[in-house]
């Protein structure tokens, strides 16, 4: 085969792949927009049945839809499957966190609300870094089979664990509920701060395979052990992050988390420029463990931050929110990442990404007096 022969073999090859992953992309988009955009009207529709019947079925409705995908057999058949996937997710998520609010004192609440959002926190970090370590490893069907396998675990769980009283009379809050929440001084910003993060965090990580190899040539076997770390930094991150919260101030913490993961970006998008290939791929890993740290420390902090400014009261809904305004910029950010990689060098997705955590922390900034004096008052 002659040189040009093999150089279009190759750009071809270069194109398929990079189809494969903005498909890949499209499916993040798509499970994120569904969850921002489906959990409140969901949960308001069903507001009238009670707590345990919707646990249960968003449980069940989230394991059929695992095996759903993991036995699809077109593309189109996978991102139906990720719609339903979402809309279990968005309507299980703040039933169970209005759930675990109201079985304890109000004392209590905020913990409370603490280990079931903390447990979404760490089931992400650690689970997405743990799926494509199942997916690279044993194909892309068996991470569904294997959450289908741990779901039903739970459903069998929610089943013998939850009394058939419990959460009776509990009613779920409107629409209406949610905009005067958003209405309260400090908390609509303090969502946008939250949107403009997991844009920041969603346009690389969405795309990590082809992100890491071009920043530091990291892949194969490589990448799953860079993902390994990723993942348990990030749980460090979550565990350090709430203890900490309480004791420096979880303002303190979200932006200690947003100017670090600015500055790691940066740094990423400067290694390939800077360095040989054998330091950049050791300053990678070091980058790596950084990201997933810093990137999950934000959240525990600005749950706990969104609820000091809002109310204990409605901390349910402001959680519901929080996470509603997370999903909707991992969607944001996959689109974005994805338009990058059909245009640009994918070792760009670092400074853009970097750009969307920069307009969160200046947001944080140009709130920090006044939402000091709105937390005193409450």
């Amino acid at each position: 085969m002659d040189t040009s022969s093999q150089n279009t073999l190759n750009g071809k090859r270069c194109r398929e792949i990079r189809g494969y992953v903005e498909a890949a992309g499209q499916l993040v988009t798509i499970f994120a927009l569904t969850y921002a955009f489906s959990s409140p009207l969901l949960t308001t529709l069903f507001g009238h049945v009670d707590r345990r019947r919707i646990l249960l079925s968003g449980m069940g409705l989230f394991v059929i839809s695992n095996i759903l995908a993991a036995i699809a057999s077109s593309y189109e058949l996978l991102a139906v499957a990720r719609v339903l996937l979402a809309m279990s997710a968005g309507l299980y998520v703040p039933n169970a966190n209005a759930l675990g609010s109201a079985l304890v004192p109000p004392e209590r609440r905020g913990r409370a609300l603490a280990i079931v959002s903390g447990g979404l926190g760490v089931a992400v970090a650690i689970g997405v870094p743990l799926g494509s370590f199942v997916g690279i490893s044993f194909g892309w069907r068996m991470p569904f089979i294997g959450v289908a396998v741990l779901s039903s675990i739970a459903l069998i769980g929610l089943l013998a664990g939850l009394p058939k009283d419990i959460g009776r009379g509990l009613s779920a809050p409107s629409l209406g509920d949610r905009i005067r929440v958003i209405k309260r001084p400090g908390v609509g910003l303090a969502l946008i701060q939250t949107v403009f993060l997991g844009m920041g965090a969603y346009c690389a990580y969405t795309y990590v395979a082809p992100f890491l190899d071009a920043v530091g040539g990291i892949s194969g076997a490589s990448l799953t052990e860079a993902l390994f770390v990723f993942g348990v930094c990030a749980f460090v991150g979550i565990i350090v992050s709430g203890h900490i919260s309480d004791s420096i101030g979880s303002r303190r913490v979200v932006a200690y988390s947003l100017a670090v993961i600015v500055l790691n970006y940066l740094a990423m998008f400067l290694i390939p420029h800077l360095l040989g290939p054998g330091s950049a791929r050791i300053a990678t890993f070091i980058l790596v463990g950084i990201w997933g740290f810093s990137s999950w420390a934000f959240f525990p902090a600005q749950q706990s931050r969104l609820i000091a400014v809002a109310g204990h009261s409605v901390g349910p809904i402001v959680l519901s929110l929080n996470a509603s305004g997370m999903y909707l910029g991992f969607s944001i950010g996959a689109g974005i990442g994805s338009a990058i990689l059909t245009k640009l060098n994918v070792v760009n997705l670092a400074w853009v990404s970097a750009l969307f955590v920069t307009v969160s922390f200046g947001l944080l900034l140009l709130t920090s007096g006044r939402e000091q004096h709105d937390v005193n008052r409450r």
